[in-house]
């Protein structure tokens, strides 16, 4: 989940590696650090989020730097990245969890060495120390890392040797090929202002960086591999907030943008898949988070549109209920990184069986993407707020389109994306935002809000109450409207605040219902929805646009959530204790 950035080559590495971290710093921002080489490692260290800062470090042509997401070990500087060898000649980030550092601690300290931090992290610096009394730095850090157990990348950088290797095994990491230079970054999007021609590093991979083409090597052979580069697509424009005050209502205003580009380029893709769904014997979606929701809602829409059963799961359910997968199977995979480590799970538990993997990822060249047997681009380009925002929006999308492929009408469900894009375009740029607003700054002070919807909306209800609860810290709860009876409608009160999403469906009367049993006790109700209604206290008001409206739903709780987040004063893109990409267990 920590963001990793190295660089060898004959500019200033500190400036370019800070810069890196900054466009990394969604992946984790407890503390930060950069380590630069000259005969020794020179050190900053800081707790707390990068923002503006620029470092003094001196001039040197070779470093490596971390962003973290603690651990093992408070948030302090002592326990900050990147950690250094007793003699400062060798410096190490890592992102994972090193399972028994305690035992290879234990002997480390029995040899002499002096353990600084509280890191699991520092164990592999000093047991590379250790094995270069025999070995090569190169041979000490390929070998110290097969006695990892766990899930864990690591970069190591020898001050005097000018040479960094890279290793991994199940966190993702990147190479970067430039022109004279090299990088290494736990994300391709980190590397676009460089280079973006890249290669992805499996697990038991290393890459060896020095100012010459990077080499990459199977480390339990020892063999030099050929791997042809990836040519990244994105911009590095992407990268960049522009004129908005936060990456969240950036990415929230990308929506329309990525919906015409799903409609319009996923054809072949969404075919593809259709026919693998209509041949498969049992058809699985495994996501985590905000993708698991665009899963369930998916199998509404599969049912509905398409009158097929389609079994959603959350990732880190899957393997305790996966004896059933055959030869025969289908799995489905959604995840905006595609380095989710619990949907990774999940899929290699499937291939194990013989199952047919589909991806629905973001970035190219990703773990699930290198995974799958068949993959569909979310086409969302770079999101880097932490909450996912249009990568979500651009998973309905595309299960929409999937959904009425598989029954035959494509041009109709194409219609539909495209009018919802359209709509979603109007909505952005109309009243309707100042609204949200208002009901922002009305319900800053709550303790406590309801999400209810049936069908369709009862995801987008989960949905909505987990944005609000991920950048507000406001206690949020979404629920199926005709559940509210069987225990939760205990918790209403007067003045209880309850979203509540009515489209013009099947489930419209229903809603309604449901409603008016928390009206009665006194919530306070507001109403997402194109019909006015006596149940409502506030409308926002959207327009019907059948399938699409779910998307146009999610919107407005996007809206909602953020303005929440900004009236108490927090920043919408970094909430506390949360990172992008979820790569621990």
């Amino acid at each position: 989940m920590c963001g990793i950035f190295g660089y060898i080559g004959k500019k200033k590495s500190a400036t370019i590696i800070l810069d890196g971290l900054k466009r990394l710093e969604y992946r984790g921002y407890d503390s930060w650090g950069i380590a630069v080489g000259q005969e020794k490692f020179a050190v900053e260290k800081h707790v707390g989020k990068i923002g503006e800062a620029v470092t003094t470090l001196p001039q040197s042509g070779i470093g490596i730097g971390h962003t973290r997401w603690a651990t093992h070990g408070g948030v302090t500087k002592e326990n900050a990245h990147p950690q250094i060898d007793c003699t400062r000649t060798v410096a190490l980030v890592h992102n994972g969890i090193i399972e028994n550092y305690e035992v290879l601690k234990k002997k480390l300290l029995q040899k002499g060495h002096t353990f600084l931090s509280e890191t699991d992290t520092e164990v592999m610096v000093h047991l590379i120390e250790e094995k270069m009394k025999s070995d090569s730095f190169v041979d000490a850090v390929l070998k110290c890392f097969q006695e990892l157990e766990g899930l864990n990348a690591i970069v190591a950088v020898h001050a005097k040797e000018k040479v960094i290797v890279a290793v991994k095994n199940g966190s993702p990491l990147v190479v970067g090929f430039g022109d004279g230079e090299s990088f290494i970054a736990s994300d391709a999007a980190s590397l676009l202002q460089h280079t973006k021609k890249v290669v992805f590093l499996e697990d038991h991979e290393a890459a060896v960086l020095t100012e010459n083409e990077p080499k990459i090597i199977d480390i339990k052979s020892g063999h030099v591999l050929k791997r042809k580069p990836t040519q990244l697509t994105w911009k590095f424009e992407e990268t960049n907030r522009g004129s908005y005050p936060h990456f969240m209502l950036k990415e929230i205003y990308d929506q329309p943008g990525v919906l015409t580009e799903i409609a319009q380029k996923s054809h072949k893709d969404i075919k593809k898949v259709s026919d693998l769904i209509r041949t498969s014997y049992g058809t699985f979606m495994v996501a985590c988070g905000s993708a698991s929701y665009a899963a369930l809602s998916g199998q509404y829409l599969f049912s509905r549109v398409a009158h097929r059963h389609v079994n959603p799961s959350i990732g880190s359910e899957f393997v305790y209920h996966a004896d059933f997968l055959t030869p025969r199977s289908l799995v489905i995979a959604l995840s905006q990184s595609g380095e989710t480590i619990d949907v990774i799970e999940s899929v290699k538990l499937a291939k194990g069986k013989g199952t047919t993997i589909i991806a629905l990822v973001n970035v190219l060249g990703s773990t699930l993407y290198r995974m799958a047997d068949t993959n569909v681009l979310l086409r969302a380009g770079v999101e880097k707020g932490v909450c996912a925002t249009k990568s979500f929006t651009a998973k309905l999308g595309v299960l929409i389109l999937l959904s009425y492929m598989l029954d035959g009408r494509y041009t109709e469900g194409r219609k539909i994306l495209l009018k919802t894009s359209e709509a979603l375009d109007t909505l952005l740029h109309s009243p309707l935002v100042d609204q949200v607003k208002r009901f922002a700054h009305s319900l800053r002070e709550v303790k406590h809000l309801f999400v209810i919807g049936r069908g369709q909306s009862y995801p987008i209800s989960l949905e909505a109450a987990l944005k609000v609860k991920e950048v507000s810290y406001i206690h949020a709860e979404g629920f199926a409207a005709g559940e509210l009876k069987h225990g939760v409608i205990a918790l209403i009160e007067k003045g209880t605040p309850c979203l509540v999403f009515a489209p013009n469906d099947e489930t419209y009367g229903a809603v309604l219902s449901g409603a008016m049993e928390m009206k009665a006790r006194g919530g306070h109700m507001i109403g997402v929805t194109p019909q006015k209604s006596e149940v409502f206290d506030e409308i926002i008001h959207i327009p019907d646009l059948v399938d699409g409206s779910s998307i146009l739903q999610t919107v407005v709780a996007q809206l909602f959530a953020y303005y929440l987040a900004v009236e108490k004063g927090y920043d919408p893109d970094k909430p506390r204790n949360l990172a992008k990409s979820v790569t621990v267990k």
